[in-house]
């Protein structure tokens, strides 16, 4: 994310501490938490049945259950002489804008055009928070917002310097002017009188503004949707389909894919988009699925700026697929077949309710407490990660996590296969394309944060809240294969058959996680480093007479060129990111280990055209210190970038320190998918993932204090015996 030239600052200091108590001290923090809720549209109530409103798209990510109320101020925590300030905002620096923030915004931004046909040509493809420097959010967890920890702010000579406000937040917006084909970039001041706007009134504060030449933004919804009714109002488009049988358009799908860069043709000057058609079978039936019969042949290119096609050929007529009697994930009985019958009900209850509380957008689980936030872009993002250990308080853990990238490139040469590969995150939006998973009560003993999910391709969740002190990072493959369609006879090598003239190619999912880091270090420190272990086998001789000895062995990242590195199961890599000042009980430094799932790195070669914008998948670890605007690693618009490894690759060339730095750590795991027979017509889930595990940050198991369960409990006191198994194979079962 492109960093601001207007800095956020801290406010003025009220000179006593009395000056601070003389203030409005009676301001609810329960109201402020309900309008922090507002601005949310979540519905919050005590029982876990209550509806959600529809226009809560956060709300079904994450619902409150149980609002946190503020502590009495006998109880706050406090520092010897200090009072807590009462809170003079409703939204934390680090919350999503509010709907009436982003209207203000908007507003804002078009009312600054020059002419009428600017304003009116303006469309916004993104809106979003900008997240304010880290001693803004130490400054707003001490004094305004759980989980209010003075001890947050390092301590200074003269005692810590308590603000009597925090900067007013900001919004970016990334603006594309159809009339221009421009896309700019905007920073918005806002402050409370324009979140609460009133009908419009009033408005922010342009703080900046600038043109970003030869890019593309993501496409959106609209222009989705402009398309598809462009092409099939397309004259020799009807015809083409008239030739394969279909005149009725309502059958007809028509997909836009970003045409990605493969040439000069590509270039950004214009916006292009090249669409793959498919055909239904039925229009009347809601569960039809339409990408069983793929339209092969066709090729069609449109201007996404004007709105029109610009290429057109009807190169190769394939035979539309005969309609697959298991396309569909119906009823058994649609199917040739009946549903099972033998599925018993599994109840999961909590009868004294969740183990987890929110206020707002603050979590507690537990030890564990945290912040989400959400964008367009990445989904779900988690803030200010801790853990409350004991007499040593808050320890943190990261400072932000989230997905940054999503990749998939496919392995057929043949068109238009060649052009599948899709950057799910920085040509379309993980946030745009989220969706809820049914509502279930979670008695395991994580919280689980859907932040995306594809209709053709996969969701995945953090979760935080283990209680052995681990976070696990899960992404879960499923949805409806991308075909293609056969000529009769015809097999192809790149693929897999999955009916009668469809094949399903073969191809890739790579993904990459963002970690900005923070093991055991208060704001404005810089004390983290990166350690690479690997197990090493002890040559025989007189120490290991018995040839069975083997050992880790650590290597300290020391730059940027170094800690480009690759996972390797033969010896069992993983990483460790350590802080260089705190040491546990038998004197090692305390850390958190990244510790590698199943993996993958592209099967492409090194000339592949989807590498020059995706030069981040050549390795599986990447590690940079903090730097404001580097945040993903394709750079900010990789739709139709000619640049050659643009991001990630060409930041690490500076070569920076690491010995003893702010770590971001940028993982990239991905799944060589050769489809099957029994991926279809959906695809069950297949996992893939990571975790961050304690490796010396505690003295002990984190879990030694969990009580038994209560059910475990009463077998004992009750002298229970559980039936005898009769059946001797279940008992061996």
């Amino acid at each position: 994310m492109a960093s601001t030239q207007e800095k956020a600052t801290p406010c003025c200091i009220p000179k006593t501490n009395d000056d601070i108590t003389k203030k409005n001290s009676s301001s609810s923090s329960s109201s402020s938490s309900t309008e922090v809720l507002q601005n949310w549209s979540l519905a919050v109530g005590s029982g876990s049945e209550d509806p959600v409103p529809k226009t809560a798209s956060m709300a079904t990510l994450i619902r409150p259950v149980e609002p946190i109320s503020d502590p009495p101020a006998t109880k706050a925590p406090t520092t010897k002489g200090i009072s807590i300030m009462p809170r003079a905002q409703t939204s934390h620096p680090l919350d999503p804008l509010s709907a009436a923030e982003i209207s203000v915004a908007v507003a804002t931004v078009r009312a600054a055009g020059a002419t009428p046909e600017v304003r009116d040509s303006m469309r916004f493809i993104e809106v979003v928070l900008v997240e304010p420097d880290k001693h803004v959010v130490a400054l707003a967890d001490a004094y305004f917002f759980p989980p209010f920890q003075p001890s947050l702010i390092p301590r200074t000579k003269g005692g810590p310097m308590i603000p009597s406000k925090l900067p007013p937040r900001q919004a970016r917006l990334v603006v594309y002017n159809k009339r221009s084909n421009e896309t700019s970039i905007w920073i918005v001041e806002l402050s409370e009188v324009h979140a609460a706007t009133r009908g419009g009134h009033h408005r922010g504060k342009v703080k900046s503004s600038k043109v970003v030449p030869d890019v593309q933004p993501p496409m959106d919804a609209m222009e989705y949707a402009e398309c598809e009714a462009v092409v099939k109002d397309f004259p020799p488009f009807r015809e083409a389909m008239k030739k394969r049988g279909i005149e009725d358009m309502d059958l007809v799908m028509v997909d836009p894919w970003c045409v990605g860069y493969h040439s000069n043709a590509d270039a950004p000057s214009r916006r292009l988009a090249k669409p793959l058609i498919f055909c239904r079978t039925e229009s009347d039936c809601p569960v039809e699925n339409g990408y069983a019969r793929p339209v092969e042949g066709i090729h069609v290119l449109v201007d996404m700026q004007n709105m029109v096609v610009i290429e057109f050929e009807d190169r190769k007529l394939v035979p539309l697929p005969p309609a697959d009697p298991l396309r569909n994930y119906t009823a058994g009985e649609t199917r040739g077949g009946v549903d099972r019958s033998d599925v018993k009900p599994l109840q999961i209850i909590q009868p004294e309710g969740p183990s987890f509380r929110v206020n707002g957008n603050f979590i507690e689980w537990q030890k564990w407490n945290f912040r989400i936030g959400f964008t367009p872009r990445e989904g779900l993002i988690i803030y200010s990660v801790a853990y409350v250990d004991g007499n040593r308080g808050r320890r943190p853990v990261a400072h932000r996590l989230s997905f940054v990238e999503m990749v998939v490139p496919y392995g057929d040469p043949n068109d238009p296969h060649y052009r599948k590969n899709a950057f799910d995150a920085g040509e379309d939006g993980l946030g745009k394309n989220a969706h809820s998973l049914k509502k279930e009560v979670l008695k395991q003993l994580r919280i689980v944060f859907v932040c995306m999910k594809r209709i053709m391709g996969s969701y995945g969740s953090i979760k935080i809240g283990e209680r052995d002190g681990k976070i696990e990072a899960e992404v879960k493959l499923t949805g409806i294969l991308s075909l293609g369609a056969l000529q009769p006879g015809e097999i192809r090598k790149y693929g897999t058959t999955i009916a009668p003239g469809l094949y399903a190619p073969v191809h890739q999912h790579f993904f990459v996680a963002r970690m900005d880091m923070a093991v055991d270090c208060k704001p404005g420190e810089t004390f983290n480093q990166v350690v690479e272990v690997n197990l090493k086998v002890e040559e025989p001789g007189k120490d290991n007479v018995h040839n069975n000895a083997f050992y880790a062995e650590e290597e300290l990242l020391r730059s940027e060129q170094q800690a480009m590195r690759d996972c390797n199961p033969l010896t069992a890599r993983h990483w460790i990111v350590r802080n260089t000042r705190n040491v546990n009980r038998t004197g090692q430094l305390t850390g958190f280990k990244l510790v590698p799932g199943s993996n993958c790195l592209p099967l492409a070669g090194s000339e592949a055209k989807f590498l020059r914008r995706a030069a981040f998948l050549k390795h599986n670890l990447w590690v940079t210190p903090y730097a404001r605007d580097e945040m993903y690693p394709g750079g900010e618009f990789p739709n139709q970038n000619p640049r050659v490894g643009e991001g990630l690759a060409t930041w690490v060339k500076q070569n920076r320190s690491l010995e003893e730095a702010d770590i971001v750590l940028w993982y990239v795991f991905g799944v060589t998918h050769v489809p099957r027979l029994e991926d279809w017509p959906v695809m069950p889930v297949e996992r893939i993932g990571f975790m961050l595990m304690p490796h010396g940050f505690f003295n002990c198991s984190p879990a030694v204090d969990v009580p038994p369960s209560a059910s475990d409990m009463e077998l004992k006191d009750n002298d229970i015996a559980t039936k005898p198994i009769q059946n001797e194979i279940i008992a061996k079962l």
